[in-house]
């Protein structure tokens, strides 16, 4: 059976999709792009600080289905840019520890809203 995470601490959906599904003893997030929740716009700066929003946010929903980023098992990082795979790897790094979950990074010709970077997680509830 499916369980909807939604969580007011984090910006609402922009289309027909919700924030996180719970099936099992998984959770899925939609992907988080650098939206503030507290102004409804982006993060101000670059990768780094569209990064460290994008994590923020991604945090919110794991909490709310009460989960930490030690839960993640898997991530998938989009990219307006590789270019900026260094930058968003240090801001990445700050959120996990050994064992870090598995990952990929693509770079995608555009993301929602003109965003840098979108990020989505899948986390195993223990």
């Amino acid at each position: 059976m499916k369980e909807v995470i939604n969580t007011t601490k984090v910006p609402a959906a922009i289309g027909p999709y919700s924030q996180a599904i719970k099936v099992g003893n998984l959770v899925y997030t939609s992907g988080q792009i650098s939206i503030d929740p507290a102004t409804g716009s982006f993060v101000e700066g670059g990768i780094k600080e569209q990064t460290r929003q994008s994590l923020t946010n991604v945090q919110a929903i794991l909490k709310e289905a009460g989960l930490t980023m030690e839960n993640v098992v898997k991530t998938t990082v989009f990219m307006a840019d590789m270019n900026d795979f260094a930058n968003m790897n240090t801001v990445y790094a700050e959120f996990f520890t050994e064992p870090y979950p598995a990952r990929s990074a693509v770079a995608v010709k555009t993301l929602p809203k003109g965003a840098l970077v979108e990020i989505e997680v899948v986390a195993e509830v223990i």
